[in-house]
């Protein structure tokens, strides 16, 4: 390896971070938000021959110009719903929409998009001007408009004076960029990424993905990721939805997801929820929250909460996070009052700015956790074992019907 080389990397901005004050023209901003497109999914399934079924019946639109983010666990059919859109992968029955155009039968260069994949998938032999040229090189455009496009767009993602280097010179960051800038360079209608930032360390992650949430905005462009980070997707999405088992469970903003998830599943995957299962007694109107549900957990207590689609009778639960909870001491001031309950101490977890602490429920063995600022917990002066009441407002009380 050559001193040029040495040199260059040990004065190079961070390797993970786009380039922020990139001049970008209005040339490429319109393009770029002329080509963008809505995607929609209608009944949309995909069955293998061993009868697995990944995906089934998936209705979702996608509006052109934003930033959605597919998440959940591994296997819950994420991933194989990006490659429908793409066209990597057949579907079984239903209809795939981008813009106005059916594409179900259309192969993925006739989709107008593009794909970055987890591996990045770069020619090793190739240099990274080579990389992003590529794709237009078979498109059949024609050498000055190459190297118009080719030229704006590396310098958008700061590799410009990269450009003459191959992969194996790059860091995994760099490596990153280059992805990126080919499937820019293409003008796509839907830009898709599949876990982008899965192989970049932790700072790196958190500054790539402002400055990929920054270039969507800045290009208008529709951009659909793949990922299992709650974190991720929170910080990036305009929409997200949450798949499992091959269904989409919850689709909203990120603010929606978090405040108020809309099944069981959903409370555990995105956010720290304690979830408490019992029979509903009685609903009421509320002006304030739609409806007050209150529901009866055996042997723990009387559990009321905010939410619809509740019936007295139904076997069902409620969710509060564990950064809602008031930890108080034992034993409570009114032993019959509504959301509160007694429980043990088990373990506690200082980790800086947050201390967890796990806790099982006197009566039931269960398993809760309350988070708080240590600031708040050095105040309390609680022990492992010792007893203590937990209690959360109506409002931090989550209905989910299942």
């Amino acid at each position: 390896m050559d001193s040029s080389f040495s040199t260059s990397t040990s004065t190079a901005p961070d390797a993970g971070v786009l380039a922020a004050d990139a001049s970008v023209s209005q040339e490429l901003k319109q393009e770029l938000s002329a080509h963008s497109a809505g995607v929609a999914l209608r009944g949309v399934t995909k069955k293998y021959g061993n009868g697995f079924v990944a995906v089934e019946n998936v209705d979702l639109d996608i509006p052109a110009g934003s930033y959605c983010c597919l998440l959940g666990p591994s296997g819950c059919g994420k991933t194989t719903t990006l490659r429908m859109v793409a066209g990597h992968e057949s579907i079984t029955k239903g209809d795939i929409l981008i813009g106005d155009t059916r594409v179900n039968d259309l192969p993925p260069t006739k989709r107008n998009t593009a794909m970055m994949f987890q591996n990045y998938a770069l020619f090793p032999h190739k240099t990274v001007w080579q990389n992003v040229e590529f794709g237009l090189r078979m498109k059949g455009v024609e050498k000055r408009e190459r190297d118009r496009r080719v030229g704006e767009v590396i310098d958008v993602v700061g590799l410009t004076r990269f450009a003459d280097r191959k992969p194996a010179m790059l860091s995994g960051g760099q490596q990153q960029r280059v992805a990126l800038a080919r499937a820019l360079v293409t003008r796509p209608a839907v830009l898709m990424l599949d876990e982008p930032l899965s192989a970049l360390d932790e700072n790196l992650r958190v500054k790539t993905r402002s400055e990929l949430r920054r270039l969507q905005k800045q290009f208008g462009m529709t951009f659909i990721q793949v990922t299992h980070g709650q974190d991720e997707a929170f910080a990036l999405s305009d929409q997200i939805v949450v798949m499992d088992h091959g269904r989409v469970d919850q689709v909203g903003t990120s603010k929606e997801i978090f405040t108020t998830p809309a099944s069981r599943f959903v409370a555990r995957f995105v956010g720290d929820n304690n979830i408490f299962v019992g029979k509903v007694t009685a609903v009421e109107p509320s002006s304030t929250f739609g409806s007050v549900v209150t529901l009866e957990v055996d042997q723990v207590g009387r559990f009321m909460s905010r939410g619809l689609s509740a019936s007295v009778g139904m076997t069902a639960a409620c969710c509060v996070r564990s950064d809602r909870l008031s930890l108080l001491p034992y034993p409570p001031a009114e032993a019959s009052a509504a959301n509160q309950l007694v429980a043990r101490i088990t373990q506690i977890e200082f980790t800086g700015f947050i201390t967890r602490v796990s806790l099982m429920v006197e009566a039931t063995g269960d398993e809760i956790t309350y988070k708080g600022r240590s600031y708040d917990w050095l105040s309390i002066d609680a022990q492992e074992g010792q007893l203590v009441t937990l209690t959360w407002a109506i409002e931090d009380c989550i209905f989910l019907p299942h």
